[in-house]
């Protein structure tokens, strides 16, 4: 038994706001139904680092186990029927494509409802689906979202270039809540008999994501600074940040200057501003880091109630989860049948945990088994031809 297990998904999305929502609903037991093209989605051509695991792009392996997949051309008439059809047996549908892709194929929220009146139909997409910079086709990506909201700028030291972040944040954070609104939109049927459209964009992710900082601009009146010894983040004050050890570097967060000054035994790190004078105050702490190693401070710091860690590798990170034999990792046959690693699911529910039930699939591996259920078998030939 699944939370989901009794959800059917119909997904239309690419790239990572939507492969990684509809993963998570497939990992807590949704039958989701992944629609690509004949080539198949995008992702899967994506080398990372200019390489192929198993012959597939490492990307589509991450976002994409559980899954069962099709491949259809969406513009052809028979496509469009016959999803439509499957439709009336789907709960959800979700879409990433541009505004009006969806309704110029026919398959717009109306197409949908109109054969399900209770289905939910989630969109998500760069900008929204009517706004100005929308309506221009502006192209809606991590990156570019990222330098429009003020993020990539309120990120790094004062003397450097505005910084992204390490990862596509934006993307991750969208896709999370497009699978809570997605939630909540199931929930709302099963409470009130509704279906309904859900709109998730990058943009209004990432403001939402810096709700603090603009909370604090717009009724305060003051614009927040990068600082100069890199201050953590802009809206901090020292000791807030990352710092060079004998052997590497450690990060120290929220800490009173006096608490930090003491467990460090200098007593005049305490009288800077930790704020006004917060890069001085990082500096001088700095100073002092640097004498030792990063386990020596930690061992100081920790016990002092000073809250801090040291700056692991992607790969120190990856060594621990093995060795703790932890379910964030999980392994699974890849396309060709090799064994391979993927992130499982972040989400722990003690009754109905997640499962791995479904390698990532081959492109349209599925094809003839899901429209099977709602297609005769003339119908079905004239869709699927050999892929049968």
């Amino acid at each position: 038994m699944q939370a989901l297990d009794a959800i059917r998904v119909l997904d239309f999305t690419q790239m990572m706001l939507g492969p990684f929502a509809t993963q998570l609903l497939a990992d807590l037991g949704a039958d989701v139904i992944k629609v690509e093209r004949p080539e198949g989605e995008w992702e899967r051509d994506l080398a990372m680092m200019g390489e192929y695991v198993d012959g597939e792009s490492a990307a589509f392996l991450a976002m994409n186990r559980n899954k069962r997949s099709v491949a259809l051309d969406l513009k052809d008439p028979r496509a469009k029927d016959a999803l439509l059809k499957l439709a009336a047996t789907c709960d959800v549908v979700v879409e990433n494509f541009r505004p009006g892709v969806m309704d110029r194929l026919g398959l717009g929220y109306a197409d949908f409802k109109a054969v399900r009146d209770d289905i939910i139909y989630c969109s998500g997409s760069g900008w929204g689906q009517d706004t100005s910079f929308a309506r221009e086709g502006r192209p809606g990506q991590d990156l570019l979202i990222q330098s429009m909201s003020g993020l990539a700028a309120s990120t790094g030291r004062d003397i450097d270039p505005p910084t992204p972040a390490g990862t596509a944040i934006v993307d991750h954070a969208t896709a999370l809540t497009l699978a809570n609104g997605i939630m909540a939109a199931i929930i709302a049927r099963s409470t009130h008999g509704i279906g309904q459209r859900v709109e998730v964009d990058l943009y209004s992710t990432a403001i939402a994501m810096q709700c603090q900082e603009i909370s604090a601009f717009v009724n305060q009146g003051a614009e927040y600074r990068r600082s100069g010894s890199g201050i953590g983040q802009s809206w901090l004050s020292a000791p807030f940040g990352i710092y060079e050890t004998s052997d590497g570097w450690m990060a120290i967060a929220m800490a009173p200057l006096e608490t930090v000054a003491s467990a460090v035994g200098v007593a005049g790190i305490a009288d800077f501003d930790a704020w006004t004078e917060r890069d001085g105050a990082k500096n001088a702490l700095e100073a002092i880091i640097r004498t030792n190693t990063a386990q020596h401070w930690l061992d100081v710091l920790l016990p002092a109630g000073v809250w801090a860690a040291r700056v692991r590798s992607t790969k120190e990170a990856v060594d621990e989860l093995r060795e703790q034999g932890s379910d964030l990792l999980v392994t699974v046959d890849g396309p060709a049948g090799t064994p391979i690693e993927l992130v499982g699911c972040p989400v722990s529910l003690s009754g109905t945990p997640w499962r791995q039930r479904l390698a990532p699939p081959r492109i349209g591996e599925h094809t003839a088994a899901v429209f099977g259920e709602v297609l005769d078998d003339v119908s079905l030939a004239n869709l699927v031809g050999d892929a049968r």
